[in-house]
């Protein structure tokens, strides 16, 4: 049976922290079965900005609405179940397996001082195979790498059983390789209809796998729509004050977009010593 689409949105949107204010006039959404990428530099805003959408800083301004209902209305436990989380990979501070890690993206269908049920144990071993991880059930996250790390982090996000989630970073400081397989994991994501919200700092990630990309710049939206619309050498500029060009790659079947940066270029050629 097929399921009804689920839509996360800003109003005019105004966020931040107490007596510190960080964005404004921001308005955009993400629904089931779509990928919606925001790029930005460092201090632009976009981790306050998710913080509002989960519900955990409050509106300056605006509103966050799920489903056309404003979710200062939505029980926590509700938008636990509806809306999940997958934050940078970290170091970790107890001695957790990665089954336990994941089984606590269950917490929001537990009862308080419940117990985990023999389903929830069956679904955090299903969400590990399906994430490509299972092997690791049994090995200690505070050991593994931070590319097994950030994958535990999305399977937890996935034991939830949201149909919304989104991802603040989730390749920084990653590898090439896990780059690619968490970018992989988006896209599956995206086919089993889960509505991903997700940042970056790469722009080449958005080309990769969005669907709609917003350029989040000073706490507001310089830009919105496709990427191959909105990533383009101005707005990058503008975005990050850098000279980029931009290359088509690949056969006609598979050609996507690239961005160059000018190193050498624009800034002048480095000195070696």
């Amino acid at each position: 049976m097929a399921l009804n689409p689920m839509r996360l949105e800003a109003r005019a949107l105004a966020f931040g922290y107490p007596g510190h204010p960080v964005g404004r006039d921001v308005s955009m959404s993400v629904s089931t079965g779509e990928v919606v990428c925001l790029l930005g530099p460092n201090g632009g805003g976009k981790t306050t900005l998710f913080k509002t959408l989960l519900g955990l800083l409050h509106p300056q301004g605006g509103a966050v609405m799920l489903d056309g209902a404003d979710i200062t209305g939505h029980p926590a436990r509700h938008l636990a179940r509806t809306v999940s989380y997958v934050p940078q990979a970290h170091e970790g501070y107890f001695p957790f397996t990665v089954r336990d890690v994941v089984l606590m993206g269950r917490t929001a269908h537990v009862g308080l001082f419940a117990m985990p049920s023999r389903y929830d144990r069956e679904r955090a071993a299903a969400v590990l195979a399906e994430a490509g991880i299972a092997h690791l059930a049994d090995a200690i996250y505070t050991r593994i790498s931070g590319g097994e790390r950030q994958l535990t982090l999305i399977a937890r996000a996935l034991a939830q059983d949201a149909r919304l989630m989104v991802f603040d970073e989730p390749t920084a400081s990653l590898d090439f390789g896990n780059q690619v397989r968490v970018l992989d994991r988006v896209l599956v994501l995206a086919q089993q209809g889960i509505g991903v919200l997700l940042s970056t700092h790469n722009p080449d990630h958005a080309l990769a796998c969005a669907d709609r990309v917003l350029l989040l710049h000073g706490g507001r939206i310089l830009d919105e729509g496709a990427p191959g619309a909105v990533i383009t050498a101005e707005n990058l500029k503008k975005l990050y004050g850098v000279e980029v060009d931009i290359a088509v790659v690949g056969p006609d079947a598979t050609r996507r977009m690239l961005c160059i940066p000018r190193v050498g270029r624009s800034t002048g050629p480095c000195t070696r010593t």
